[in-house]
């Protein structure tokens, strides 16, 4: 054991059994509760225990989720600091992170996609009920769990409290938080957000998830920053001619998608609904366009 791998150790009652993962600010480890359960346990980098902004992160994570309960969202066990260590203790979710099952797979069909919404959106909702943003939706952040269908969100690293004072925040104004293929357009001058950068994330994911590609195609940040500010995202149907999904399906998601917020559906659970309703109403699968349908795509004549 080292200073770098803690696997042996026991921290606050968790046995730390394998290193499993690692990020920028900390590192993960798969564990044994005290009752013999299992459970992930990330320990801050010991190079960060004296930074006061990156402890305050770490904290701020375990304290947003320990405050969201839904089936839809990895539960928090315990956090706080115990020998020189900052840990945070969470439910173990069998899968891997949705990024990964979507690489090696590829697109998933409407069907699937919209369940995995409506549970991301469960536990969304449940965040913004009790007044947490996430800010950082995106398929790294969630683990997918092909057997049983079964989707959860994690990571609260930069959500933050739509109560805060604006002076407690962590980031700078003009400097946006989150993932530039997911992030919202009216999170980039790096004001605060509402629930609905949430839903526009989710819109993206969704999006991702039918076509394995994102609603902007910019080929550099620089690109994809003023396509973000300045245009509208590509249809749905537009982004493989040779695929059509229904209209109400198409609708459901670039309604997720509108540049002003205020055009987006109220709330989370809404764009999770129609989406929902889109796929039952007959949007199950894409039709395949055939190649009259390939044609008309290319000259613009749907």
């Amino acid at each position: 054991m080292t200073q770098d791998n803690l696997a042996g150790r026991t921290v606050a009652g968790y046995r730390l059994l394998e290193r499993v993962g690692e990020g920028g600010t900390a590192v993960v480890y798969r564990a044994q509760s005290e009752d013999g359960g299992p459970c992930a346990v990330k320990i801050l980098k010991p190079r960060l225990r004296k930074d006061k902004n990156a402890v305050e992160r770490f904290l701020r994570e375990a304290e947003y989720g320990a405050r969201v309960r839904h089936d839809g969202a990895v539960r928090t066990y315990g956090y706080g600091d115990t020998d020189d260590l900052y840990y945070l203790a969470l439910e173990w979710a069998n899968g891997v992170p949705l990024s990964e099952y979507l690489t090696r797979n590829g697109r998933i069909d409407p069907v699937v996609t919209a369940d995995i919404v409506t549970q991301l959106a469960g536990a969304l909702g449940a965040a913004h009920d009790v007044g947490i943003i996430h800010r950082d939706l995106k398929p790294e952040n969630i683990i997918y769990d092909p057997d049983t269908h079964t989707a959860k969100l994690l990571d609260f690293g930069i959500a933050r409290d739509a109560q805060m004072d604006p002076a407690q925040r962590l980031t700078r104004t003009g400097f946006f938080v989150g993932t530039l293929q997911y992030v919202a357009p009216e999170a980039l001058s790096g004001e605060l957000v509402g629930p609905a950068a949430d839903i526009y994330s989710l819109a993206t994911i969704a999006y991702y998830m039918l076509t394995g590609e994102h609603p902007f195609d910019g080929r550099s940040p620089r690109e994809l920053f003023q396509q973000l500010l300045t245009q509208d995202p590509r249809p749905l149907n537009q982004v493989d001619r040779s695929l059509r999904f229904s209209p109400a399906v198409e609708k459901a998601i670039m309604a997720g998608l509108e540049r002003d917020p205020t055009r987006r559906p109220a709330t989370v659970r809404d764009f999770a609904t129609a989406l929902h309703q889109a796929v039952q109403d007959g949007g199950g699968q894409p039709e395949k366009a055939g190649l009259l349908g390939v044609f008309r795509g290319l000259f613009g004549k749907d």
